[in-house]
């Protein structure tokens, strides 16, 4: 039960970081400086960055996993680290000399009207399964701490991170992502120094999981019957399969670079330079976190057990130890863990940077979405059932159109609250962004002309459709690979003409 310490310290660190968000946002008058920041340095850049990579499933999410797989959890803040990094070093340089402000753009002005909106609308499928999985950490924290309905706790959610872009754009991301740089920082970093003081080492949290699956029924459960299959699947980071692990970390790094929410950040830097140095600080910055959140989670797992997990000892016949306490569910692990092992002080601004943290997330992808709708979807569209015709101004479009997502990413995520990975959504949702338009977007740059309309609208269409189809008949290794190599044969079709009108 959150206490009263704990909640002054939440409402003291939220009310801090949006009031810098509204602050650094009074001087968006225009969509251009909503969209792209304008003049961001390099710690601005990282911060936008990290600010909307940093969110629920790097958190909470990666905790998540870490409960039930272990060390393997930590390829999602592995893999964004090295997408940051890839999207600084490869890709900051040709996207800022585009003269483009969309990644779609990019492709619709090599491909054709057709390719740009088809490209749109696959992309933002992807994005949106993200945005859902932001309502759903923040509606799991809220309902946690504040006792309301996740029905109740999902729309409050939505409406902070509505709160939190509507009136600064990007650059309001990249300031709060400076302040929350320092606190998830620093508070990560604490987190895991008191795991490991705790658990006694390396060698306490090993045996803290060999005592855990004492219990006969839980060990059925997880098909761990002995320490060397415990060890096996906690302490490696390929415990969820090589093939499955990896095409996870492949879709983070691609799905970084396919993504308009962190391309942005790159056209807000004031030069080449900076934006390269942003991407590279925020690659050195986001791994840690997840280290500590990984080494949360692992801990968590040796001294609790979810309910669904008492229920079937008890149902078993068996008695929980006294040693062990009892969750929701496994995505608790990382609010629980703040409530009952960190000073109520340091709980309460922790559990603030991490509500926040979502929320900033989920307004820099809830951001990114209203991008493409408005640049590259509506301008499209006929005239008479364009919403540009009917709102004024790129600005008012763009903020109706956040409103209008976030009330369908709260339907989608009341609809998915039981039996969900977290950072799974994350997985399939920076893998179909990178499906989408990643061959398209990198030929685009760097061999233009070389490509038909044609070659691309199937890469992006028969790609998607593949890693769909891979993902529902759960094939072996990751749904990643097979849209990817799907999406790459039609790109080499005879090209009928290079460009489209």
């Amino acid at each position: 039960m959150i206490s009263p310490i704990h909640l002054i310290g939440v409402v003291l660190t939220v009310g801090l970081l949006l009031l810098v968000s509204w602050l650094s946002g009074r001087h968006v008058n225009d969509a251009r400086s909503f969209l792209t920041g304008g003049n961001s340095g390099s710690w601005m850049v990282g911060g936008a960055l990290l600010g909307t990579l940093a969110g629920g499933q790097s958190t909470i999410g990666t905790a998540q996993l870490a409960f039930c797989y272990g060390l393997s959890a930590w390829w999602f803040t592995l893999g964004a680290g090295i997408g940051a990094a890839v999207l600084g070093l490869c890709y900051a340089k040709s996207l800022r000399h585009s003269g483009c402000t969309t990644l779609l753009e990019v492709i619709g002005r090599e491909y054709g009207r057709r390719a740009e909106t088809l490209g749109s609308l696959l992309c933002l499928l992807g994005i949106f399964i993200s945005i859902v999985a932001q309502v759903l950490s923040s509606a799991a924290m809220i309902s946690s701490f504040f006792r309301l309905s996740m029905t109740v706790a999902a729309v409050a959610g939505a409406l902070l991170i509505m709160l939190f872009v509507l009136f600064g754009g990007i650059r309001s991301a990249g300031v709060s992502g400076l302040v929350k740089l320092a606190l998830l920082y620093s508070c990560s970093v604490a987190a895991g120094l008191v795991v490991w003081h705790i658990a006694g080492g390396l060698a306490g949290l090993r045996q803290s999981l060999d005592d855990v699956y004492q219990s006969a029924e839980l060990s059925r459960l997880s098909g761990l019957t002995d320490a060397e299959s415990i060890h096996r699947r906690y302490g490696s980071l390929l415990a969820r399969g090589a093939m499955k692990d990896l095409g996870g970390c492949l879709s983070l790094v691609l799905g970084v670079v396919s993504t308009q929410t962190y391309a942005q950040c790159i056209w807000s830097a004031r030069s080449n330079t900076h934006a390269r140095r942003g991407a590279l600080l925020c690659a050195l910055c986001i791994p840690v976190i997840g280290a500590a959140c990984t080494l949360v989670g692992i801990y968590m797992r040796g001294h609790y057990v979810t309910t669904d997990e008492l229920q079937a000892m008890q149902q078993a016949g068996e008695q929980l130890p006294a040693t062990l306490g009892v969750i929701e569910g496994s995505a608790q692990a990382f609010p629980a863990f703040i409530l009952h092992h960190l000073p109520a002080w340091l709980g309460g601004i922790m559990l603030g940077t991490l509500l926040i943290n979502i929320i900033g997330c989920g307004s820099g992808l809830s951001l990114g979405a209203a991008t493409i709708l408005v640049r590259d979807v509506y301008s499209n569209l006929p005239a008479r059932i364009s919403p540009s015709n009917r709102i004024g101004g790129q600005l008012a479009q763009t903020r109706l159109t956040i409103v209008g997502l976030l009330l369908v990413a709260v339907g989608a995520a009341l609809l998915m609250i039981d039996g969900t990975f977290i950072n799974d959504l994350g997985f399939l949702s920076l893998g179909l962004r990178a499906v989408a338009i990643l061959f398209p977007l990198s030929f685009a740059l760097w061999l233009p002309g070389r490509f038909s309309q044609r070659a691309v609208l199937l890469s992006m269409l028969l790609g998607t459709v593949a890693m769909l189809l891979a993902k529902l008949w759960t094939l072996p290794g990751d749904a990643v690979y097979y849209g990817l190599g799907v999406a790459l044969i039609p790109m080499f079709l005879p090209a009928r003409h290079a460009h489209a009108s």
